[in-house]
């Protein structure tokens, strides 16, 4: 199939159903625009860079548990996820955490695992557990995807950052970045674990 000729609704649709390649599509095809924008909005191409690939987190996220219901729009949704992001760098003055904090549990992240604060002793256990099990999975990551994920996520570095520590381009790391959360969806899948903690 050439991806490429593939509409953005029918690429979303080949991700959901276990296609890695679709979501590189759609991150080519729409890169360019999307970086233009948030750069005309923050005036620093590295910033724009991060802020990209944390619109892009949100979209592997919101694919993964089912809630894109934008029947085919795929870009002006991913430009309201980088407008908003946008909006928050402005209001916290500082480059984007590289973990959003939900408020609400129920949209539980697999990595807001790490450090979230004080909490129940249930919740901490149950934490713990998590952290473990998210550990091991990252573990078994090709070497490239784990150091990339974890020189992010961990030590919070910036893709440029990553990208001069590792000696490859941005866009080899935000793709090695890419692969590593895929990899990441199937061996939560194989294995069989749910990181989401629901609360009634």
């Amino acid at each position: 199939m050439l991806l490429h000729k593939v509409s953005d609704k029918d690429l979303v649709s080949s991700y959901i159903n276990g296609n890695p390649l679709a979501l590189d599509e759609l991150v080519t095809r729409h890169q360019s625009r999307v970086l233009s924008f948030i750069n005309s909005k923050v005036r620093n191409l590295q910033l724009a860079e991060d802020i990209f690939q944390d619109a892009f987190f949100k979209v592997i996220k919101s694919l993964n548990s089912g809630k894109y219901n934008e029947e085919g729009k795929f870009l002006p949704w991913l430009m309201r996820i980088s407008h908003n992001l946008v909006i928050d760098y402005f209001r916290q003055n500082k480059r984007m955490p590289k973990v959003a904090q939900s408020k609400s549990l129920e949209n539980f992240d697999i990595f807001d695992v790490i450090g979230n604060g004080e909490k129940s002793k249930e919740y901490d256990m149950m934490e713990d557990e998590q952290t473990q099990m998210l550990r091991r999975l990252i573990s078994e990551l090709p070497n490239e995807q784990k150091e990339v994920l974890v020189m992010r996520h961990y030590e919070d570095l910036s893709f440029k950052e990553i990208a001069e520590k590792t000696g490859v381009s941005i866009n080899t790391a935000l793709g090695r970045m890419r692969y590593a959360l895929i990899n990441i969806r199937k061996l939560l899948e194989e294995n069989n674990v749910d990181l989401t903690i629901n609360y009634s």
